[in-house]
């Protein structure tokens, strides 16, 4: 088990101003930030990121949802990390999100969900290192 998970605030919680809370809501759940940046997505890094749906009907519209505005992206550091913080973002679906979530409160659809969450400890690993070299990972 690893201690470290990856997220992105996604464009939609960007826009409507959601940052700081979403950011407030993780280190009150004890999550330390070891890498953060906010930047904006091209067509094709988005694309990149989301290579392994390339195949799935949904793929075009993510990545043009994704590159639509800017994101924060950060490295999260806790005992339990990629479980503790599936949990506190709550399910995609923010209609079937736990109360207190980060979903339930901040998004919008299932395609506008606010953040995104790694869901292994190797997908974690693999998205920390696609957005921050290790001098970036403190």
């Amino acid at each position: 088990m690893n201690n470290r998970t990856f997220t992105m605030i996604k464009p939609d919680a960007t826009e409507k101003g959601y940052t700081g809370g979403i950011l407030k809501m993780i280190n009150d759940a004890g999550f330390r930030i070891a890498a953060m940046k906010m930047v904006h997505l091209s067509e094709k890094k988005a694309g990149e990121f989301y290579a392994v749906h390339k195949e799935r009907p949904f793929y075009g519209e993510l990545v043009e949802f994704m590159s639509r505005g800017p994101i924060t992206a950060a490295i999260l550091e806790k005992d339990n990390a990629v479980e503790d913080f599936r949990k506190l973002i709550g399910a995609t679906n923010p209609k079937d999100a736990a109360e207190g979530t980060i979903r339930k409160l901040y998004a919008a659809s299932i395609g506008e969900n606010a953040v995104h969450g790694s869901d292994s400890d190797e997908n974690a690993a693999i998205e920390g290192d696609f957005f921050f070299s290790k001098l970036e990972q403190f």
